[in-house]
């Protein structure tokens, strides 16, 4: 949930009795993988959609969180240069940020706090209302606004690098969603299981793409990883054990490839089919995160699940990305200004 930050009271008040046809709204994100910031108008156009993947050393998953810090802190003054000309500064009217990983009370991590700093203090700079929201809201926003479907209720399958969870999202308030966690990865995350093989294969990191290419060579689909879900939880550090056995009794590498696919979306499958769900009780289901960038994980997971209606973020905005969170702010803002016209 948005939380309002109660000392700005006053400004946001003062920003509605001022009342504005057109705005812009800012959004930052500093997550483990990606700096990047957005900016939407009033009507949730994309007008700008920055972004510096952090460097990686070769060999590596991924950076200390101390490392990554560091990076961002020389990422965001780039980015932020690269929007000076772009932008009328004078319809910026509002600024989020992503300031931790999901949106409960025990999610953090210090990447974020790079996003809120910079958010929190160009708000308070310029004068600007500001928001608090968190890196899964940013994706699961980004995937309902890139694929264009109404306000509602919807199931998400949030795969990533840092979380692979099935979710109850609802926008009760425009750009507000109500989540509610109802299955996830009891160990690695799918796309942590992706980076691992990938790495045993030479694959750069994140091996995300490289390793969908690769899979595109697979001859045929006979090869499989088992599919480890009990109930509710979901894992992949069996089938990530049984792929590097595989691997090293000289599998070919693009069928190996082609079955971590396959064991990653038949395994949020037999997930979703053990929730039970009614899915008549929610508007459709819709895929977010990076890992969903994949076509076939995508077309699996759809043909998999019959009688779902299925959407999902277009590749673009499924990895990291700041434009869920400038869409949030504009919803917002525009919502209020809205109730204050009335």
């Amino acid at each position: 949930m948005v939380l309002l930050t109660e000392c700005w009271t006053g400004q946001w008040e003062r920003l509605l009795k001022t009342k504005h046809d057109k705005f812009l709204a800012l959004g930052i994100d500093t997550s483990a993988y990606t700096t990047s910031l957005a900016i939407v108008d009033q009507d949730e156009n994309l007008v700008i959609d920055q972004r510096k993947a952090l460097p990686v050393k070769e060999g590596s998953l991924g950076l200390r969180q101390s490392e990554a810090v560091f990076a961002h802190l020389n990422n965001l003054p780039q980015l932020l240069e690269h929007c000076q000309d772009k932008i009328d500064h004078k319809a910026l009217k509002a600024i989020a940020a992503a300031t931790k990983p999901r949106p409960v009370e025990d999610s953090y991590m210090p990447v974020f706090k790079v996003s809120e700093a910079f958010g929190s203090l160009m708000a308070r700079t310029m004068g600007l209302f500001y928001f608090n929201t968190t890196h899964q809201e940013g994706h699961i926003m980004a995937g309902l606004w890139s694929a264009a479907v109404p306000a509602g209720k919807y199931l998400v399958l949030h795969l990533s690098g840092g979380t692979t969870e099935i979710i109850s999202s609802e926008e009760w308030k425009a750009g507000h969603l109500k989540l509610k966690l109802l299955a996830g990865s009891s160990d690695l995350n799918a796309g942590q299981f992706i980076d691992r093989i990938g790495r045993m294969m030479g694959l750069p990191f994140p091996a995300g793409p490289e390793l969908e290419e690769l899979a595109k060579k697979s001859a045929n689909d006979h090869f499989e990883l088992p599919v480890a879900v009990k109930g509710r939880d979901i894992s992949f550090s069996g089938p990530a054990s049984q792929a590097e056995r595989m691997l090293q009794n000289s599998c070919e590498k693009q069928e190996l490839a082609r079955a971590v696919e396959k064991c990653i979306a038949d395994s949020l499958c037999q997930a979703v089919k053990n929730l039970a769900l009614e899915n008549d009780a929610y508007d459709g289901l819709i895929t977010v995160g990076g890992v969903t960038a994949n076509s076939y994980i995508r077309e699996r997971i759809k043909n998999g699940l019959p009688g779902w209606m299925f959407y999902n973020a277009e590749p673009r905005y499924a990895s990291d990305n700041a434009v869920g969170i400038a869409v949030q702010a504009s919803r917002i803002l525009k919502e209020e200004q809205l109730i204050e016209k009335e």
